[in-house]
């Protein structure tokens, strides 16, 4: 039976850990999404196997309804369908092992896991599959800025910028941000919270912002904008505290 590897990569290739890159380099291909024409997370991946002497496979992704769909999780369901027939084409051609490669953690986020499962259970290839972490965001956002993501006795809420205000509305004041491309954080009262921010951690672009919310959204935005002009491309991730709450953890 074939295997399949979802490997974390952690936010660069300095990130890499001895497990991952024995994971890569255990596999005989790796699959990858190819976004656009000019895909620089690809070519990551791609100079990463590259490195490692594997070759990777490029598989074009289907396309996606980004622009706020009445139905989101119908949007996401279409599009980790039209994913999973997809990659299993590609296991059901190939010969040997294969290995996604995951930015960041597999845990956060991403919808590898998910979509490898589905192809499991449409039958069609059969195959084992495992998970290698990786180091994530945010735990690369809480070591940029020497900070503990939780207050003492206190939850951390994981979201996304789609949630944001309803998490909020909800009495959450602890918060880290993921996917928040339009910075749902603007429309928050700005006094009222405290921001450590950062994009493209670890990688080409870098950029870290903390401070007051409203004294530091036109540095943020800026940072964005210098950041996806370095490297082509924004991941970025924030830890969103409410003040009345903050002391030394």
């Amino acid at each position: 039976m074939k295997r399949v590897r979802i490997v974390g990569i952690g936010m660069g290739a300095e990130h890499l850990t001895a497990e991952a890159e024995a994971a890569i380099r255990s596999a005989d291909y790796v699959i990858a999404a190819q976004k656009s024409d000019d895909d620089r997370l690809l070519e990551a991946r791609r100079a990463l196997c590259r490195d490692l002497g594997v070759p990777l496979v490029a598989v074009p992704d289907p396309p996606r309804d980004r622009d706020a769909p009445a139905d989101y999780p119908g949007a996401v369901r279409d599009w980790h369908d039209a994913r999973a027939a997809a990659y299993e084409q590609v296991l059901a051609e190939r010969d040997g092992d294969a290995a996604f490669l995951v930015w960041g953690d597999p845990a956060f986020y991403d919808s590898t896991i998910r979509i490898v499962e589905q192809v499991a259970e449409r039958g069609r290839v059969s195959f084992a599959y495992d998970v290698v972490p990786g180091v994530s965001a945010p735990q690369l956002l809480a070591a940029r800025h020497r900070l503990v993501l939780h207050e003492v006795g206190r939850p951390v809420l994981f979201t996304t910028g789609r949630r944001l205000l309803e998490d909020v509305a909800a009495g959450h004041d602890n918060l880290v941000v993921l996917l928040d491309g339009r910075l749902a954080c603007t429309q928050l009262v700005p006094d009222d919270w405290q921001v450590w921010w950062g994009a493209n951690l670890g990688a080409t672009g870098e950029r870290l912002v903390a401070g007051p919310l409203g004294a530091v959204l036109p540095e943020i935005r800026a940072a964005r904008t210098a950041a996806a002009a370095e490297a082509g491309w924004v991941m970025d991730v924030y830890l969103l505290r409410r003040v009345r709450h903050l002391h030394p953890v």
